[in-house]
């Protein structure tokens, strides 16, 4: 018993001490408001020159295909540069050449369990290459839409599927704003309140673009990945975004960003994309030669074509 009765006194000491933690860093962030990067220095250089050079060298080695039209959304994975950064750099060089001034950033909350959608309240996103302003003012007309849109500092702060995508946009873009957005739930019903969300605040922004952050399937070998990555992408290319919630529900393919391709597949529908382009699929093996257990990456683009 008094074994027990210590186990549960650590617990909620532990408990207790990440929640005060926690405070602590959500007042920093407020006093701040700016987010601060938690994965330069790991998942990709936290040297601001070196940082640049590896984006530039990911950039001079990717070839999209011809992709006539405008540009509405773009997919892209987030693992580390080492083994996504080149298929990512696909969707970038090809984002380059429309210049968007507004970037919405979809990805999924992969530490901290939240129901609805987080649209980040930060004044700025910080990396080795500066702050990437956010639109507050549109942040602000998404959580005005319905209570299940709201702002979960603590996902914010952690989640590393948008942060990822920051310097690169970074390398590309110029005078540009972000939306960080980040799903807690995956499920069609959230992912039809999202597209609903961004087509009712989004009217009149001008040049911009949707952008899902999502890694294929994990840890498969490589030749079960590329059949279930296969499926993912069938549906991406016919642009059949209820046809890949099905495919995702039956386990006939799997992401863990699911949801942000699909809430970005319908809303860039809506927003006229009548087309999409399969730009770039590779998988960590093609990085490490472990063709044991992989993870599959994908870079493609949904175009408004003329």
């Amino acid at each position: 018993m008094r074994r027990y009765l210590l186990l549960i006194c650590g617990v909620a000491c532990f408990l207790i001490a990440q929640l005060l933690a926690g405070q602590a860093v959500g007042e920093k962030a407020q006093e701040t408001g700016v987010r601060r990067p938690v994965l330069a220095g790991t998942w990709y250089p936290g040297d601001p020159e070196v940082l640049r050079q590896t984006i530039t060298g990911y950039l001079s080695k990717a070839n999209p295909p011809a992709a006539e039209g405008k540009v509405i959304a773009i997919i892209v994975p987030h693992a580390g540069y080492l083994y996504s950064g080149q298929v990512a750099a696909y969707s970038y060089k090809l984002l380059q050449r429309s210049n968007p001034k507004l970037v919405i950033l979809i990805g999924p909350s992969h530490r901290v369990g939240f129901r609805g959608v987080s649209v980040s309240q930060f004044s700025g996103y910080q990396t080795p290459l500066g702050v990437v302003p956010v639109d507050q003012d549109l942040a602000r007309k998404l959580l005005a839409v319905a209570p299940q849109m709201k702002w979960v500092m603590e996902a914010d702060e952690q989640e590393h599927s948008l942060e990822i995508q920051v310097p690169f946009l970074q390398a590309v873009l110029k005078d540009f704003h972000i939306v960080p957005i980040i799903m807690g739930e995956q499920n069609m019903e959230t992912c039809v309140l999202l597209a609903k969300s961004l087509l009712q605040v989004l009217p009149g922004k001008g040049n911009v673009v949707i952008l899902a952050s999502t890694d294929l399937s994990h840890f498969h070998s490589d030749q079960q990945a590329r059949a279930l990555d296969g499926e993912f992408i069938r549906h991406v290319r016919e642009f059949d975004p209820d046809g890949l919630a099905n495919a995702v529900a039956s386990g006939s393919c799997e992401a863990c960003g699911a949801g942000p391709t699909i809430a970005t597949m319908l809303a860039a529908r809506e927003l006229g994309a009548n087309r999409s382009v399969i730009l770039k699929y590779g998988n960590s093996g093609d990085v490490t030669n472990d063709r044991r257990q992989v993870v599959g990456y994908l870079s493609a683009a949904l175009l408004k074509s003329p």
